[in-house]
């Protein structure tokens, strides 16, 4: 299934794509795409419903983001080897953590806020993997199984605030609107293999990122697994797995966002998502 949250901002109705294209609504069936409905059995009670007997959504209407009540926004940075080289890092030993403010969250198509005093916002596919049972030390065989889906990502970020200012990433990565997530969020059974999707970004019709979760350092199940061990997971967390190469600090010369900019980025089978660029007000 193709899980989805619609309406206004803050006030997101649930609903589906149907597979003749068409956004219904959920309303009456589940209260939200988030907690328990993320689990199997919530999904399983979706899967009953006959999808023609739901009320059509205008396809104008705002798509917000795909799951809700997200208590957790955790990001894997340098996560394939070829973007850490770009980065001028290492690959790391183990997977790097950081989180991204929950407030971040905003639907797919909404815009990219340049934040005050931005020199270096920076765009960053990602494929972002959404938790549907409470995970904590679970194995790495076992792992996938505490996954309700997937969705795409754009995990903005702001280079200047992120590593050329003192502390932690968290300040370059939390800004609003710097944390696009869907248009869907499809369920692990639509997944054959999260290890074998192509990603892509484009910048103004340039495509800038084209690669493929095959590279990453760390799979989906390991990244699952490691996390359980260092603090509990509950429905709704988001995992963000790191981006391909291409990103604006990694082109020659370095390349940001400016207000007006257009973003466009998808995942095979997942979707795409469009922003322009806004300068925060």
């Amino acid at each position: 299934m193709k899980l989805l949250r619609h309406g206004e901002r803050g006030h997101e109705k649930p609903g589906l794509r149907h597979d003749d294209g068409t956004i219904r609504d959920l309303t009456g069936v589940v209260p939200d795409i988030a907690g328990a409905v993320l689990s199997d059995e919530g999904l399983a009670a979706i899967r009953v419903v006959d999808p023609d007997s739901l009320p059509v959504v205008d396809a104008a209407t705002r798509l917000g983001a795909c799951v809700g009540r997200t208590g957790k926004f955790i990001c894997i940075g340098l996560n394939y080897a070829d973007h850490a080289a770009e980065s001028n890092l290492p690959v790391p030993p183990e997977p790097v953590i950081f989180m991204k403010a929950t407030s971040a969250i905003c639907g797919p198509n909404d815009p990219i806020l340049i934040p005050r005093g931005s020199l270096k916002t920076d765009w960053e596919v990602e494929l972002a993997v959404v938790i549907g049972r409470h995970a904590k030390y679970v194995s790495e065989e076992d792992a996938l199984s505490y996954v309700a889906g997937y969705a795409v990502a754009n995990d903005v970020s702001e280079r200047h605030f992120q590593a050329e200012r003192a502390g932690q990433w968290t300040k370059g990565k939390s800004c609003d609107n710097f944390g696009q997530l869907g248009p869907w969020l499809v369920t692990r059974d639509e997944v054959a293999d999260p290890q074998d999707l192509r990603m892509f970004c484009r910048v103004n019709g340039e495509t800038k990122q084209d690669g493929s979760t095959n590279t990453m350092v760390y799979g989906v199940a390991h990244l699952v697994s490691y996390l359980s061990q260092f603090m509990s997971l509950h429905p709704g967390d988001v995992i963000s797995t790191g981006t391909p190469p291409g990103v604006g600090m990694g082109q020659k010369p370095p390349q940001f966002l400016r207000a007006g900019d257009v973003v466009e980025l998808g995942i095979a089978g997942l979707g795409e998502q469009r922003q322009v660029c806004e300068d925060d007000a």
